[in-house]
């Protein structure tokens, strides 16, 4: 659902355009970025890097985003920075004690979620992005036997669930910080820059984490076909 394009400038956020709204992301990406960098008197010649969400997602939503990242990349010979999603959803809640579970909807009771905690100014990853079904991610949880913040658009999908399985104090973060940030995207996408961790434009590709439908349809199919011997 959120479409989210930010403006960060040595450590400071310089303009963000977010819209949560069940639009086709091809339709208010492009606009959103132009409207920014309008608002703000931005050259994009003069942008070092350029940071994405790298997966997972919806895969429309992933590839827009990339195809938008890497044009863009192409366009100005600027460098990527792939973010992982879930990590820079997490990122949202910088300086949050205990846990943090970003939990993103991922249909089939499953969730993209990971587990974070913060050591000061560092985000350390105690599980890595992955998809989950809701009940083994509220077991992790609860054998970590930390509180814990939970966001993410699967959290109102599974909060049910969550509510009777979860044995240990959690809460949920507020609207200002609970859906993905094109902001903490910038944040983290400014640090990896420092850190050397880019791609040219042409090496990047999204990173699903899981098949399509079609591609879970099509193996599908194929297993069907060895069983019957065809």
């Amino acid at each position: 659902m959120v479409a989210s394009v930010a403006i960060v400038t040595d450590g400071i956020l310089t303009g963000e355009y977010t819209v949560n709204h069940k639009k086709t992301h091809s339709q208010t990406l492009l606009p959103m970025l132009d409207d920014l960098v309008t608002m703000v008197g931005l050259d994009l010649s003069e942008i070092d890097a350029i940071a994405v969400a790298g997966g997972p997602g919806s895969f429309t939503g992933l590839r827009i985003g990339s195809a938008t990242a890497k044009g863009l990349g192409l366009a100005l010979d600027k460098p990527i920075v792939s973010v992982p999603t879930v990590d820079a959803l997490a990122y949202n809640l910088y300086g949050a004690e205990g846990l943090i579970c970003p939990m993103m909807d991922a249909r089939r009771q499953q969730v993209y979620t990971g587990l974070y905690h913060f050591e000061g100014s560092e985000m350390v990853t105690d599980l890595a992005q992955t998809p989950m079904e809701i009940g083994k991610i509220a077991d992790r949880i609860n054998a970590e036997g930390k509180p814990v913040t939970l966001l993410g658009d699967g959290v109102p999908v599974y909060l049910d669930r969550l509510k009777e399985l979860l044995t240990v104090p959690y809460r949920i973060a507020p609207p200002h910080v609970n859906r993905q940030r094109a902001a903490a995207v910038g944040a983290l996408g400014e640090l990896y820059y420092r850190e050397g961790k880019i791609q040219t434009a042409a090496e990047h590709t999204p990173d699903y984490l899981r098949l399509s439908q079609a591609e879970r349809e099509y193996a599908e199919k194929l297993a069907t076909g060895k069983k019957d011997g065809k």
